[in-house]
């Protein structure tokens, strides 16, 4: 079938994400009108929840920024992550689907998948790092992420993430409307991964396998300990939360790019994307239910001595 002008233009200048160019608008949402005002809400609700969840827990770190320890600076990093995709992100998407149609193009497209691309890899590469400072804690008794260590670590986080996210946008990969670079999927995916399992699983065998040697050092430090598990309970819910959200989303994405045109059924990459747009908002609630063991804590919000404690 010969291509218009205007066509040809558009294939040639997005020849390596033509796998979306099909027949008609290639901006027009495939959901039914119905549908596409769910969705709308619900990225809605979770997007000023994560604004508020996140920008609370950032006013904490602010108020007590020079007593804060390495791991709660890990976990500023990963809510200021987590307030950046829901401010940088979530309002295209509800706009667009408020409109049954993507509506910035595809310079919007391009954007639209740097920041959630840049923001989700910095997302999962701090809890990598969490993740590796549970385990020397808890296997090895020993903590090598010192203050001036963790400036470094959050400064490799970021050149990390802006490294991968901007890859694409240079030539290496292109963005296509759902964000999923393929050349960085062990990189940014894998191994991040596969080191936050093994550090996890560690931990947890550590935990039972100890609990006479546990007991000595509590014996020795008991405050110190309780925070330190405290920690781990929060890294481990954190990093749980987030594999479920986006791992399905990563496996539709890697069946899309390597199947067919239209191979995903709609239903199927739909309920993914929701999913992982939802990580950010339950995070800030790990963090307060973990830190409150009873009701009368929520009520401290007010109070100078509650900004004391972790916020981690």
């Amino acid at each position: 079938m010969a291509l218009t002008r205007n066509e040809t233009a558009l294939h040639s200048d997005y020849l390596l994400a033509a796998h979306y160019l099909l027949e008609g608008d290639p901006f027009a949402s495939k959901l039914s009108k119905e549908a596409d005002m769910v969705t709308a809400f619900y990225a809605c609700i979770v997007g000023i929840l994560s604004v508020i969840g996140n920008g609370y827990v950032l006013y904490v770190a602010l108020k007590r920024k020079a007593k804060l320890r390495p791991p709660e600076l890990m976990t500023m990093n990963l809510a200021i992550f987590d307030f950046g995709i829901s401010v940088a992100g979530k309002p295209f998407f509800m706009a667009s689907s408020l409109s049954h149609r993507w509506l910035f193009g595809w310079q919007g497209c391009r954007y639209y998948g740097w920041a959630s691309f840049f923001f989700g890899c910095g997302s999962l590469i701090t809890m990598t790092t969490i993740s590796l400072d549970r385990y020397l804690k808890i296997c090895h008794l020993r903590t090598w992420l010192q203050r001036q260590h963790a400036f470094l670590a959050l400064i490799f986080i970021w050149v990390y993430a802006t490294f991968w996210a901007t890859m694409p946008l240079l030539g290496w990969g292109r963005h296509a409307p759902e964000p999923f670079v393929m050349s960085i999927l062990f990189f940014c995916l894998i191994l991040p991964i596969s080191i936050i399992v093994f550090s996890y699983v560690k931990v947890i065998r550590k935990v039972k396998s100890s609990a006479q040697e546990v007991s000595r050092f509590d014996g020795r430090n008991k405050n110190r300990h309780t925070m330190e598990m405290k920690l781990t309970k929060v890294a481990v819910l954190i990093c749980s939360g987030f594999l479920i959200a986006w791992i399905p989303y990563a496996v539709v994405s890697v069946w899309s790019a390597f199947g067919e045109p239209n191979s995903v059924p709609i239903t199927v990459s739909v309920v993914p994307t929701l999913l992982a747009k939802s990580s950010a908002m339950y995070n800030p609630i790990m963090y307060q239910v973990i830190n409150c063991k009873k009701p009368s804590c929520f009520k401290g919000i007010r109070r100078r001595t509650h900004y004391s404690t972790s916020r981690y």
